[in-house]
């Protein structure tokens, strides 16, 4: 229920935003667009009666589009890369964030705002977990998420599209060392090292401005495994808002929130803000 819940509450927000957004479609050529931000989060207390623990935190990102559009011919990539470290006084420095992503849409002019397309998603993590008590540890490429299929995509702008793929194929892949006698892990079962899913997969992408220097970008992804349990769907969402300073500060708040029962019974959710120094390119 919470699930679809969010995903009605991401299409009224496109609605209500869309009709106040005008824009020129993309000139043939390569568009390209990138920005490298480091975001930084500090506490100090010195005999501080209320109580509290000093800490630090960084992370360095980079979030990178380059489009091609040629013709009836458009090819979108997004790469985002993230890695934080967070180390509060007394424990061991543990990761805030850890993150490598890269989205692939084809598509081929079909009719008005409609391309048939195809389409590659990417996702895995740089390091270990440095947290050895956490639930499911990971490692780098285990798991390592690869998802590719063809489908059909409305695509107002590279601001605005959606891509639906009924034929996807999914493979989960891990080390098989760290699977767990009787134990699946991330869903690959025991002495394995890939798992593969086919099911059906609708991608959306949405980025306004909120108001003047603060703009939105949500990005959904949404999964339903044809050969296993097909009403529970994966779902991933990510909210990054970017409220500029000047040209090279800002106030930087991204939220992510996952369900995939394969990897927990539950949300995941991760959210980070800070002060950034940012880079654009």
């Amino acid at each position: 229920m919470k699930k679809v819940k969010l995903l009605v509450a991401f299409v009224l927000l496109c609605s209500v935003t869309f009709a106040q957004e005008k824009e020129e479609g993309p000139k043939d050529g390569w568009t390209k667009s990138g920005n490298i931000s480091f975001l930084l989060n500090q506490s100090a207390f010195d005999n501080w009666i209320a109580g509290g623990q000093g800490n630090i935190t960084g992370t360095l990102g980079l979030n990178y589009d380059f489009n091609l559009k040629k013709g009836n011919i458009n090819w979108d990539n997004k790469l985002i890369l993230a890695f934080g470290l967070t180390k509060i006084k007394g424990q061991d420095t543990q990761k805030s964030d850890d993150r490598i992503e890269w989205n692939s849409l084809l598509g081929k002019k079909a009719s008005g705002y409609w391309f048939y397309s195809a389409f590659l998603n990417f996702k895995t993590q740089f390091a270990d977990d440095l947290d050895k008590d956490t639930e499911g540890p990971t490692k780098f490429l285990s798991p390592g998420y690869l998802q590719f299929g063809p489908g059909m995509l409305w695509k107002k702008s590279d601001n605005l599209k959606v891509n639906f793929a009924p034929a996807t194929a999914k493979l989960v892949i891990v080390d098989k060392n760290l699977t767990q006698p009787n134990e699946a892990y991330f869903g690959v079962e025991e002495g394995k090292s890939s798992r593969f899913e086919f099911g059906a997969a609708i991608g959306a992408y949405y980025k306004f401005n909120l108001m003047e220097n603060v703009s939105m970008e949500n990005i959904l992804n949404l999964y339903s495994n044809y050969l296993e349990d097909p009403q529970n769907v994966d779902l991933d969402y990510t909210m990054n808002i970017v409220m500029s300073i000047n040209k090279y500060l800002s106030a930087n708040l991204s939220f992510q929130t996952i369900y995939d029962d394969n990897a927990y019974q539950g949300f995941q959710t991760r959210e980070v803000f800070g002060l950034g120094v940012n880079y654009g390119f």
